[in-house]
């Protein structure tokens, strides 16, 4: 394998946001992040990433970023150059992080190392106070930089709560050069990060994105006949990318199951392909072999109006489902509990965080449960009216955009001593995963 080192990095700009249409939602939280900002005004944030399209960090930051510049921060999001060897073997560390076994042989950890130094170079000619790099990806590009930015933040996104102890100690010596750590939960973190150095803050939906814009059930029915949904037989879907820790094959297993006992069940697949993800066809192309072109089964991939359609299928179905084996978070599952969706989970990571079993979804731990719980979801149309004003009350009060901003600024504040108040008092905001 050769590596061609080459590429610019990508800046996106991101249609511009106002956080006071967010006090519809959660005034006393925009308060206080108006609050927060005014001392931080001009801050320069840089986002890094790996994409700009498909996957829940694109969604958030294509959200964040511009809410940030709306409160007077200088936030701005950029995306690596992309590389297909180089995101091999990127995907070979997401899923050794999420603990597939195996290892990574010395030409791939060279192309990782080798790829994070023209990174590393990249970002040399930004200017920025805080450098926010997401994901393993460009996790070792700090270790190259000749000139650190004020502050330093790894922010992991994935489920590292039993990572493959190999290649954990492989990144470990890149990670432990960041002043901070971000996690979605306390479990996802491990020995060789000071606790002093980690901060748990969980990802979040933009209740005014079109993906989240309120639907009405009928017109979100028509606009899924289109791709051959009947609208007048039950439906569950699950949307996600294509990926083993999604379980594709484990949902169309649940969903044999559940139509024995319902012939005309409806199973949609809804997944838009992440450019950092080379997996993504490969698994597609098994999960179609897998369904067989069985009726009723609908494998939809990079649908035009992806946000759109999402919002139509959360919005339609009887049933939403994540049955995922590993989940940092699951912004899926935000999304259908926000439009009051009957939610099927997989008991793991994130989705724990969000569902509590039998009061605003339910939590699986196999196919054969999930179908039981199909089964009786349909058979009681009732749980719906039970579920769904909890749910939707549950993403309300902790996992909407300005939840996220509050968070971030404290972080902030905590981490550059030298930003006060006006009145010269550091602020004390706890920084926790909502409760």
């Amino acid at each position: 394998m050769s590596l061609k080192v080459s590429g610019a990095l990508q800046k996106i700009n991101c249609p511009a946001k106002d956080i006071k249409n967010y006090r519809q939602f959660v005034p006393e939280v925009v308060d206080q992040v108006l609050h927060l900002a005014q001392p931080l005004q001009g801050l320069k944030i840089a986002h890094v990433n790996a994409t700009a399209l498909g996957g829940g960090v694109a969604e958030m930051l294509r959200s964040v970023v511009p809410l940030q510049q709306s409160i007077g921060l200088d936030s701005n999001w950029y995306v690596i150059p992309p590389n297909d060897l180089f995101f091999e073997v990127t995907k070979n560390i997401h899923n050794f992080m999420q603990g597939a076994e195996g290892d990574l042989n010395e030409e791939m950890k060279k192309i990782y190392l080798d790829y994070n130094r023209h990174i590393a170079s990249l970002l040399a000619k930004i200017k920025a106070d805080v450098l926010l790099i997401h994901d393993p990806q460009p996790a070792a590009a700090l270790s190259f930089l000749e000139a650190r930015p004020k502050l330093a933040l790894w922010r992991c996104h994935i489920d590292t709560s039993r990572p493959n102890p190999s290649v954990w100690k492989f990144l470990l010596p890149f990670l432990t050069a960041y002043d901070h750590h971000i996690f979605t939960l306390s479990d996802f973190t491990h020995q060789g990060l000071p606790a002093d150095k980690l901060s748990f803050i969980t990802p979040v939906i933009d209740p005014l994105a079109e993906k989240n814009i309120p639907m009405e059930k009928e017109r979100a029915k028509e606009y899924l006949k289109q791709f051959g949904i009947n609208p007048g037989k039950p439906l569950i879907t699950q949307v996600s990318r294509f990926d083993p820790w999604k379980d594709p094959e484990g949902v169309i297993d649940a969903y044999r199951l559940a139509k024995k006992e319902f012939p005309d069940l409806q199973l949609a697949m809804v997944a838009q392909m992440a450019t950092d993800d080379p997996e993504g066809a490969v698994i597609y192309n098994q999960v179609k072999d897998y369904a067989k072109n069985e009726e009723g089964i609908f494998l939809l991939v990079n649908l035009p109006e992806n946000d759109l359609a999402v919002n139509a299928f959360q919005v339609a179905s009887d049933i939403i489902l994540q049955k995922s084996i590993r989940e940092g978070f699951g912004l899926t599952v935000t999304e259908a509990m926000w439009k009051g969706a009957v939610m099927i989970g997989g008991n793991v990571g994130g989705i724990k965080l969000q569902i509590k079993d039998e009061q605003t979804g339910f939590l699986v731990n196999s196919s054969a449960e999930a179908a039981e719980k199909i089964i009786y979801i349909l058979r009681n149309p009732k749980i719906k009216e039970k579920l769904s004003l909890s749910a939707c009350e549950s993403v309300r009060a902790r996992f909407l955009s300005p939840h996220n901003l509050l968070h971030y600024l404290n972080l902030f504040r905590q981490l550059l001593p030298m930003q006060t108040t006006k009145e010269n008092t550091p602020l004390s905001l706890p920084i926790l995963p909502p409760s």
